[in-house]
């Protein structure tokens, strides 16, 4: 008989580190930039044809960024996204808690 191995490895938190991509926590970020786009989008009601107007992409562009076909977009081009879309985005620089490095991570307010 076959045997399966139920073992369970536990994740880092980042699906991106466990599948060894280079700069996983960029990519990890910009997913979570991604989903907070799509958040507000569906939040407010605003049709996948507006919001792609108010982005400054077509149609079909915002449809594969929301697929989650989002490497060929920066960082810095996300950000300008929430703000087209109404949000204040601050960036906080602090001292990292761990003494293995600091982290990039996104937190949303509950008001947007």
């Amino acid at each position: 008989m076959n045997t399966i191995d139920s073992s369970v490895e536990r994740g880092s938190g980042n699906v991106f580190a466990n599948l060894d991509f280079p700069e996983a926590d960029a990519h990890l970020l910009k997913a979570d930039l991604v989903n907070r786009i799509d958040d507000i989008v569906r939040e407010r009601g605003i049709a996948q044809t507006r919001a792609a107007r108010i982005l400054g992409l077509s149609r079909t562009e915002l449809s594969r960024l929301l697929r989650g076909e989002f490497r060929e977009h920066s960082l810095e081009r996300l950000l300008r996204f929430l703000m087209a879309l109404g949000c204040d985005v601050d960036i906080v620089i602090r001292q990292a808690n761990s003494a293995t490095g600091g982290k990039l991570r996104i937190a949303a307010s509950e008001e947007i």
